[in-house]
Formats: structure tokens, C-alpha cells, sequence
């Protein structure tokens, strides 16, 4: 293999009439940067003239050469240019001069494609824009126009939804409407249906109107957090559609409950203040998970102590937290065996002496308790979801925010594989 086969294959370069003499390369610094710079000389016979159009003969001559420094990826790590010495022609036909063309890069553009192919394939990892600019080094704005100008734009199928939906809400740009950003998905794969900027009850009823009426009736079952809304806009949109309250969200609801409970117990308490503070992960944790046999020892009781002796001992300390323990961990075993008439009787007998927060849990339970009886019927749940939410929010967090919604949207298409790379 030749020297001038190396160089192209090195560089990537898909133009053979690109040629490299021994003077190849060099070294400069350009904007206080060290760099690679390559020469080569782009020199062929074109066909006709780019103006008139006029095939080529004796009156199109050349007429010197034109250089190019263009912008190509990185090597071993530097910034790397090709410094590209264009032919030029004088055509005597229409009096002007033209420039030969490459493949390698766009007219008036001084940014290589396969620089733009690779911008636009980083924005699918987990990277910031400002990031990946600075590893291609370009500027944030042209990370934008390329991830915009590369990937074609997301449009959902209006004639078309999946038989079970997961819907949940993230945290929006400071530029949408509302605070909150609606985000819906298909309940069996996980693939994301659509993402609208604005989660309030018009207009999601706005949006979900402009899909057809039998991609509507054809949803069997929903699943949801406690968001009332929601509940309305099924009824009125999906009217075949079970409504399923996810199960994480009725745990997370006596969960926080009980911890409140505890810390309201444990602000009056200043004996044992630091007990109620450093084991309040042990009176969340699941009871077949609790040590029943290991010792160990504890500094805040200076002595060796199982698991089930910590959490006797914080809840005989105040008659409301121990009900208010107990009503938790009932719930979740309900939950958990999927118990639907257990977890009837368990609210219908609820102990007097529980908190009231939890009395307030309670009565949000009995207020949804027929959808979440769907919840033990069906196994669908808004995890799925919750799992894109997180990414969501590390994409966000790793950009240190959005100011568009649109560039927002667009990037968490793609990081999902939704918004593919134009042709």
C-alpha cells in the first residue's frame, strides 16, 4: 500500500483524488492549541464548468489553487486539520473562476462530515453539548445545528397506540409552560410513545384528541401515579381503558407518611434523637428482610444487637409510631401478595392510634381503591418508565439544563433510539 493510501485510510477520507506528497504533515498551534495539520491537493479534470455549465475544452484552464483549512476528528487525541490546496479554473466562457468540490466536506463549510457524522453519533451517549463541542472540537451552536440538521424529526403515528400505556411526568425546561413535561410509553416494551412539553389536563386532552378514534378505544389499561387529572383525561379519551394505580406509588405513599411520623416523634424526643435519625432506614426495610439471629455491635446502644431488637425498641417508645409501623408494613405484605381482599379488611380495621398522616394516606388508598385493585389484577407497572425518567434527569443534570424544550426533546429521542440519522 502506497504512502497516499495510508494517509486516506488513516484519515477516512473517501476521495481519491485527495494526494499527499512527502511533506505530508506538521505540527502548529492554533487558538493556544497544539495540532496536527495534514497537506493535501485536491486536483482533478471536472467535467464542465460550475457556472455555465459549458463542457470542458481548451478555453477552461487552471488557475492556481484555492487552500482550505477544514476541521477533521481528532488523532491520538489532538486536534487535527487538513490543510486542503484546492485546484481552481478559469473558464473563458463566462469570464469566472471556480473551485473544485469534495465529498469529504460541504461547500463554504470548513467542518469535515465525518467531524458532523460523529458529533451526531455522540448525541447518543450520556454527554453534555458543551462536551461533546469540546471534543470535536467546534463550538456548542454547531453541535446544535448538526444534531438538528442529522436526525430526522420524531413524529408519533396518530392512527396508531399501543394496547397498555405507562404515563408519568419529569421535570421541564424553564422555557415550558408548564413545570412539569408529560412523557408516555408502550407498558410491554418500554419504547417511548411521545413526550409533550405541557402535563396540564387541556392540553394533554388537546393532544390525545388529534389520534384517531380507533387507535383510542383500541387501549385496554393505563397505568398511572395519583395525579387526578389523569384519571379524567382517561375516562374521557380511553373510554375502554382499565386505569392501574402503579404500586411503587402507593408504597412510596405510607412510606413517607411513616417517616414523617417519625420525625415528628423523634423532634420531641432528644434522649433518643440520634437512634430515631440513624436507623430510620431499618423501620422502611421489608420484614422478611429484617435480621432476626445476627449480632452486632452498636455504638448508639453500646452494645451487640439484632436488627428486630433496634426496631422494638424505637417503635414501644411511642404508641403512635408502633400503629403507625405496623399499618405500613400490613400494606406493603397486601401489596406484596398481591391480596387484594386482605388489604380491604387491613383498611376497614385500621387502629385509631396512627398518625395523621398516615390517616391521611389511608384515605387517598380508599379514594383510589378501585384502581388499585386493577393493580393486583394486572402486572404492569410504571417501572419502565420511572427507568426513563432517570436517565431523563441525568441528561439534564449532566448539561446542567436545557434552555429549549424542542433541543431537550430531541435529545432524549435519541439517546432512546427514536429519532433516527437521516439517510
Amino acid at each position: 500500500m502506497s504512502l497516499n493510501d495510508c494517509i486516506i485510510n488513516l484519515l477516512n477520507l473517501k476521495d481519491e483524488n485527495i494526494k499527499f506528497d512527502d511533506n505530508f504533515y506538521s505540527e502548529e498551534t492554533i487558538d493556544h492549541v497544539e495540532s496536527k495539520m495534514f497537506h493535501g491537493i485536491l486536483s482533478y479534470t471536472p467535467d464542465a464548468c460550475y457556472n455555465c455549465g459549458h463542457v470542458m475544452d481548451n478555453n477552461i484552464i487552471k488557475h492556481g489553487f484555492k487552500t482550505s483549512t477544514i476541521k477533521i476528528p481528532k488523532v491520538s487525541g489532538f486536534n487535527a486539520y487538513l490543510k486542503l490546496k484546492k485546484q481552481r479554473y478559469y473558464c473563458k466562457h463566462c469570464n469566472s473562476t471556480f473551485t473544485l468540490k469534495t465529498n469529504i466536506v460541504n461547500k463554504n463549510c470548513y467542518i469535515s462530515n465525518n467531524t458532523k457524522v460523529s458529533i451526531a453519533l455522540s448525541a447518543k451517549d450520556k454527554l453534555s453539548e458543551k462536551d461533546i463541542a469540546k471534543n470535536h472540537n467546534v463550538s456548542h451552536s454547531t453541535v446544535n445545528r448538526v444534531i438538528d440538521s442529522f436526525y430526522q424529526h420524531y413524529k408519533p403515528k396518530f392512527n396508531y397506540l399501543p394496547k397498555h400505556l405507562c404515563f408519568d411526568e419529569f421535570k421541564s425546561v424553564k422555557s415550558a409552560d408548564g413545570a412539569m413535561s408529560f412523557i408516555f410509553c408502550d407498558a410491554d416494551t418500554g419504547q417511548i410513545v411521545d413526550i409533550v412539553e405541557d402535563r396540564r389536563l387541556h392540553v394533554l386532552n388537546n393532544y390525545f384528541m388529534k389520534y384517531s378514534k380507533a387507535a383510542r378505544n383500541a387501549v385496554r389499561t393505563v397505568v398511572i401515579d395519583m395525579y387526578s387529572p389523569y384519571i379524567s383525561l382517561i375516562k374521557s379519551i380511553f373510554p375502554k381503558a382499565k386505569i392501574i394505580i402503579d404500586k411503587f406509588h402507593i408504597i412510596q405513599l405510607f412510606s413517607r407518611a411513616l417517616n414523617k411520623t417519625r420525625i415528628k416523634i423523634m423532634n420531641k424526643d432528644e434522649k433518643n434523637y440520634n437512634k430515631f435519625k440513624k436507623y430510620w432506614k431499618l423501620l422502611l426495610k421489608d420484614t422478611s428482610s429484617i435480621s432476626y439471629t445476627t449480632y452486632n455491635y452498636h455504638r448508639s446502644f453500646k452494645k451487640p444487637m439484632r436488627e428486630i431488637d433496634i426496631i422494638n425498641y424505637l417503635i414501644d417508645l411511642d404508641p403512635e409510631l408502633k400503629a403507625t409501623y405496623e399499618l405500613y408494613h400490613d400494606i406493603r405484605y397486601c401489596i406484596k401478595h398481591k391480596d387484594f381482599s386482605l388489604l380491604n379488611r387491613t383498611l376497614s380495621n385500621v387502629n385509631n392510634l396512627i398518625s395523621d398522616y398516615m390517616k391521611t394516606s389511608v384515605k387517598t388508598l380508599q379514594k383510589y381503591i378501585g384502581y388499585i385493585e386493577n393493580s393486583f389484577i394486572y402486572d404492569y407497572t410504571n417501572g419502565i418508565l420511572e427507568g426513563i425518567n432517570n436517565k431523563i434527569k441525568v441528561i439534564k443534570r449532566i448539561a446542567f439544563g436545557y434552555r429549549s424544550f424542542y433541543h431537550f426533546r430531541n435529545r432524549i429521542l435519541i439517546t432512546q433510539n427514536l429519532a433516527t440519522l437521516k439517510a
